[in-house]
């Protein structure tokens, strides 16, 4: 497990970030409020007053990021936001027009300050300043009802609109945007569907890891499953403004110094840390463990199973097995038996965008058998000598809540090159694990009247619903996370502090990058009511 940095560093904030503060203070954050506007979905962007459509003032483009410079007003592409910086002095600090997020010109990188936050989310407050509760909202709809024939028909078109935009906006508590805090979308993706898995939903909302007595005993301010229960309490609170897990983010660069910076990090990477850090931290406090040895920290309880693996000698038939415990599992995707638009680009181009893969198919190929190389020929006790073997995984526990991690980036050392498989995977939305539990390969491969399976998975519930899906989109050095939720079988996009209602059709066009399944009988219906 690693530990955590004895020192309780923090990375050193932008320095062109505190120049311009230093010299204009919190002026300029001030004027960049009458630029600002919210949408009825709750997004808040750059308007600039003069300009309808924002184009680049260098090459005249409106594609991609723009920014809008804080000190001159002027805006620029993310091709040309470092020439304007280097044209006019101490124009460092911009923008983002989409996001309303501070971008540093110089470091080509978000940089996050409490103070802008609390500036956008003032001018957030003032344009929508009624945070009231789906009750409240539901009876002011029936009182705009009522009265609609009192208006003429232009007026009553418009409180018609203004009640869907509203009506959109009801939406189950729980469902609350978070900031970015510079480049931390990869952590807001796995906050939001951390949040929305039942197992820990229910332990950190009962309460279970309670935050006075924890650092009453342990004595330390620094405490990873202190700040993941806060988050919990803020998104469950009601608040709808979008919330900013700075104390998170300090504690957790803590925990992983080797990660402790304002660069974007890998979400999968993150999400296995993540746990890391709860149990660590879990460990300490419960000290126990059951007799088989199995911890009992919220975070294995809630996402540990074990994998069988079976390695059989190609010789003898004689068969090795070994079980190792997982928090998730990586699926490679088949590049080799996928489906193209166009299947002359098969061979050609096995990583473009037009490609279409299968969960299942994923699944299928996880639990294949794999014969191993000349170079991997392995002991065989039964022949006591090297021989050539195949190795087989499957499933030995299903843990409740179900992680899957599409293996989207590749890394190659022979060839010096990484790259990212684009293409979009189908998937159940209701998932049966059975066909790939040890019991069934096993009963496959040897006959169903061999032998009783030991550890036999017949009162283990193999039915899964997804809940929450972590999408990539872009390239491997530029991408951008966005976690999907299914809440009462409705999805909703969470896109850092924005949240908007999606359908079907837009989940399934996404890139998945992890998914996230859990136990049926555990999948809350009722959630958010």
């Amino acid at each position: 497990m690693n530990t955590r940095n004895p020192l309780y560093t923090i990375p050193k904030p932008c320095k062109h970030l505190s120049d311009y503060k230093l010299k204009h203070g919190l002026n300029g954050y001030k004027c960049l409020q009458k630029c600002l506007k919210t949408t009825p979905d709750g997004r808040t962007r750059v308007e600039k007053l003069n300009t309808k459509i924002p184009i680049c003032s260098i090459c005249n483009g409106y594609q991609g990021r723009l920014y809008f410079c804080i000190i001159c007003s002027s805006i620029s592409c993310s091709d040309h936001s470092f020439m304007h910086t280097q044209s006019r002095s101490g124009h460092d600090i911009a923008v983002d027009i989409e996001r309303a997020e501070l971008y540093c010109c110089v470091c080509c990188d978000q940089v996050y300050d409490p103070d802008f936050d609390r500036a956008v989310m003032s001018k957030h407050n003032i344009d929508m300043p009624d945070v009231e509760s789906i009750g409240e909202r539901l009876c002011k709809r029936k009182r705009l009802g009522s009265g609609a024939e009192l208006v003429d028909l232009k007026k009553s078109k418009h409180l018609a609109l203004m009640r869907d935009r509203r009506a959109k906006s009801c939406y189950p508590i729980g469902l609350r945007g978070l900031n970015n805090l510079g480049n931390t979308c990869f952590m807001n993706s796995v906050l939001q569907a951390l949040l929305h898995a039942p197992p820990l939903r229910s332990y950190f909302l009962s309460n279970q890891h309670n935050l006075e007595t924890c650092r009453r005993k342990s004595g330390d301010r620094l405490c990873l499953p202190c700040d993941i229960g806060e988050i919990f309490e803020a998104v469950f609170s009601g608040n709808r403004s979008p919330y900013s897990p700075v104390q998170f983010l300090y504690s957790w660069w803590q925990h992983s110094a080797n990660l402790a910076s304002y660069e974007q990090q890998d979400a999968h990477e993150f999400f296995i840390a993540m746990l890391d850090g709860i149990h660590e931290k879990e460990c300490r406090r419960l000290n126990k463990r059951k007799d088989n040895g199995d911890c009992q920290c919220i975070a294995h309880r809630a996402f540990s199973g074990q994998l069988r693996s079976d390695v059989t000698c190609m010789t003898c038939g004689f068969t090795s097995t070994t079980y190792d415990p997982c928090v998730d599992i990586s699926l490679d995707l088949d590049t080799n038996n996928h489906s193209l638009t166009d299947g002359v680009n098969k061979l050609s181009k096995p990583n473009t965008s037009g490609s279409t893969f299968s969960l299942l198919g994923c699944l299928d190929l996880f639990t294949k058998p794999e014969k191993l190389g000349s170079d991997q020929k392995l002991y065989c006790q039964n022949c006591q000598g090297m021989r050539d073997s195949s190795k087989q995984l499957s499933i030995r526990r299903l843990p409740l809540v179900l992680s899957l991690h599409i293996k989207r980036f590749e890394h190659s050392l022979i060839r010096r090159m990484s790259r990212k498989i684009n293409g979009y995977l189908h998937f159940p939305f209701s998932l049966d694990m059975t066909p790939y539990l040890s019991s069934s390969i096993v009963r496959n491969r040897f006959g169903n009247g061999i032998f009783a399976f030991e550890g036999d998975e017949s009162d283990v519930s193999t039915e899964f619903e997804i809940f929450a899906m972590v999408t990539h989109s872009g390239t491997l050095e530029s991408g951008h996370y966005v976690t999907y939720l299914r809440l009462v079988d409705q999805w909703y996009k969470c896109d850092d502090a924005w949240i908007t209602e999606v359908d079907e059709g837009t989940v399934r066009a996404s890139q998945c990058y992890m998914m996230f399944y859990v136990q049926k009988k555990l999948y809350p219906k009722e959630i958010g009511n």
